[in-house]
């Protein structure tokens, strides 16, 4: 029979927002935490660059040290939260190769390289548990790989970025401007200095992955997700959703599809996305971040909650420490994640979603006419569509800015906004591509995907 250890070593890697909340909890919470695991947890050390840098929570000096590899293997818990690829993945690795059981939040790492880190703490009989990367608090991880195991999703569509969530609902509620919702977001610390990341769409495509690779039990990368961000969206876009009785989100998308051909696989898409405003989604405001779950048998799950910040975050860390700490405790090897199924990644335009397509056109009889025939051609179905007279002011401004001709020598133009039923993105993409070449279209405004109807 096993003794009981007395304790368990942890090592945490960075401390940073997250890893400061998490060495505050681990400190202040050990007694609560010892009597939920069997076992105290003894925080052994903290690797940081520097280790006379003021910190949000100031741990003895003696704890903080520049010597990773000999904190690492001194630990049976390794709390990884550096962020990036390097060093991390090499300091995980080490881990693992000792036999410890790793914990971290670093989307980036699992999107590039999860596949080859699993199997290499599936093979060393040991953990490695993730529900930090995605959602900040939300527990969304474990119950797509536990609670829906015996079920078949069939698709998650979730708000993964509260940056982007943040900025998008700033310009919806309030009219702000891309650029004053975005500096807004980094005075209040949801968006860093540089948020390419974010509003590119990159940090939501690797949880897209990860997300993927739990419902789908297959293995996927950061590059099979489709990424588009949100940089383009204007006022205008707003104004055109908000007319249609819709809202713009920047939704991460993973789902199964079946081919024309039958082929079986999964599209995963990132992108700015209309939803009705009815639809869950939509009411998911500031910083939040909610995933949409849909399965055959427990039908439409919302998992809905803080997606970022270091107390929300930590909190999700802790979950899967104590979770470790008890197996350790108790005995028995480590729960390993290894994708079982083949599932191949399909490009987006096998995706079966609806376009919103806002043009301006010339304002004369036959131009619904000719641009319907080119949507039927392509076979693709209207949905709605609205035409709205251009104020002569904004004509002449868009045409001429500057060139002083006046009103009364500009051809007269409408907005049109069309809505489409659901088709293959490919067949989507083409009917744009067509509407573009037609005399009477001055110009494609936008085009934008629309999901949930």
């Amino acid at each position: 029979m096993t003794d009981t250890p007395q304790s368990l070593k942890v090592a945490l890697l960075g401390a940073g927002n997250v890893g400061s909340q998490v060495a505050r909890i681990l400190t202040e919470d050990a007694a609560m935490l010892e009597a939920r695991i069997g076992a105290r947890l003894e925080l052994v050390g903290v690797f940081v660059r520097n280790p006379d840098a003021p910190r949000d929570y100031q741990l003895p000096r003696e704890l903080y040290t520049a010597d990773a590899a000999q904190l690492v293997d001194r630990a049976d818990i390794v709390i990884e939260l550096l962020g990036g690829i390097e060093p991390a993945k090499t300091l995980i690795e080490r881990a693992i190769a000792n036999g410890s059981a790793v914990v971290t939040g670093n989307k980036a790492l699992l999107a590039q390289s999860g596949s080859e880190l699993f199997r290499a703490a599936a093979d060393a009989g040991t953990q490695l548990s993730f529900e930090a990367s995605v959602g900040g608090a939300i527990p969304i991880l474990r119950p797509l790989r536990d609670s829906l195991s015996g079920d078949r999703v069939t698709r998650v569509m979730g708000i993964a970025n509260g940056t982007t969530n943040y900025i998008l609902d700033q310009m919806d509620t309030t009219g702000a401007a891309f650029a004053d919702a975005l500096a807004e977001a980094q005075r209040l610390g949801y968006a860093e200095a540089d948020p390419t990341a974010d509003v590119e769409g990159h940090d939501a495509a690797a949880k897209a992955a990860i997300l993927a690779n739990l419902a789908f039990h297959a293995p996927f990368s950061l590059d099979q997700v489709h990424c588009e961000g949100i940089t383009s969206i204007t006022a205008a876009d707003n104004e055109a959703a908000a007319e249609a009785g819709h809202v713009i989100k920047l939704l991460a998308i993973a789902e199964r599809i079946r081919t024309e051909d039958g082929t079986d696989g999964a599209v995963l898409r990132v992108h700015p996305t209309l939803l009705p405003r009815e639809h869950p989604l939509a009411a998911v405001h500031g910083a939040y971040n909610a995933v949409f779950v849909e399965a055959e048998n427990a039908g439409h799950l919302m998992f809905y909650g803080p997606g970022a910040g270091g107390a929300p975050t930590a909190s999700a860390v802790m979950g899967d420490t104590v979770s470790i700490a008890r197996r350790l405790v108790r005995g028995g090897a480590g729960r390993t994640h290894t994708p079982k199924a083949v599932l191949p990644a399909l490009e987006v335009g096998e995706a079966t979603t609806s376009y919103m397509i806002v043009l301006r056109v010339a304002d004369q009889p036959g131009v619904l006419a000719a641009i319907a025939t080119v949507v039927a051609e392509h076979g693709v179905s209207i949905e709605a569509m609205r035409q709205v007279p251009l104020a002569e002011d904004d004509a002449v401004y868009d045409a001429h800015e500057g060139t002083g001709v006046p009103a009364s020598h500009e051809p007269a133009e409408s907005l049109l906004r069309i809505i489409t039923h659901r088709a293959r993105e490919r067949a989507l993409a083409s009917t744009v591509t067509a509407i573009k070449e037609l005399d009477v279209v001055t110009d494609v405004v936008s085009v934008l995907r629309v999901e949930g109807n």
